[in-house]
């Protein structure tokens, strides 16, 4: 299981020596999507192999047939998991080919590099020892505004941070039902690009981020809740 930068820039700078060596030896990876996967394959020291690796894709999208036809890659060796940014079975498809790995007894060896979540609640100021996290609110409308409400009842009542993250091209809408639905005292984190040059992590009531304003945009973001 390689964990993958959020940015295209030298995965050298995130990941420890081991995982790159890892890479390196591996001809075989499950990967979320295939141009984005080739890019930081290459970027991590396979640049000119690309074309000899064996690669498959294990997406939303992939049939409960398609991922038990996986279990045939291991009869040949080590495989990668590769996910399209961040920890591979995080909030990420990717935990269907680890769930078949146990069902056949086939080693599963999570490997070091940095965590979104860990990072955003580290640098947040907020709960860190109680937190949850909440992976994807619902894109509709009245669910999410219905999700948020909740969310910020269980974090009063339980003194638990709530960490959530959000499709990019919908975090701008969820920001703006943050700020509308949420009490002005309830603390928020905006974790932005985190690992990356132009990173952003700045936690303040709802009540100053209704006078901050701030957008997001398509950048990869976590979001952290503490009523």
């Amino acid at each position: 299981m390689i964990p993958s930068p959020l940015g295209e820039y030298d995965p050298a700078l995130v990941l420890p020596p081991p995982v790159l060596q890892t890479i390196m030896r591996l001809k075989c990876f499950v990967v979320e999507e295939l141009r984005t996967a080739r890019r930081f394959l290459s970027a991590a020291g396979l640049r000119g192999q690309i074309q000899t690796l064996d690669l498959h894709v294990l997406n939303e999208h992939s049939t409960r047939q398609e991922i038990e036809a996986l279990g045939s890659l291991f009869d040949k060796g080590d495989v990668g998991l590769v996910s399209e940014a961040g920890l591979p079975a995080v909030a990420d498809p990717g935990s269907e080919l680890v769930a078949l790995c146990h069902r056949r007894g086939i080693e599963v060896v999570p490997m070091v590099g940095p965590s979104s979540l860990m990072l955003a609640l580290m640098a947040s100021g907020l709960n860190g020892q109680s937190f949850a996290f909440r992976g994807y609110l619902p894109a509709k409308t009245e669910e999410r505004r219905t999700a948020i409400k909740e969310l910020e009842h269980q974090s009063k009542v339980l003194n638990q941070s709530q960490l959530f993250i959000e499709t990019p091209y919908r975090n701008d809408a969820l920001m703006d039902d943050l700020l509308k639905h949420l009490q002005a005292g309830t603390r928020l984190t905006i974790a932005m690009d985190i690992t990356m040059p132009d990173a952003f992590i700045r936690t303040l009531t709802v009540g100053q981020w209704r006078n901050t304003p701030v957008v997001i945009g398509k950048h990869p973001c976590v979001f952290i809740m503490l009523a």
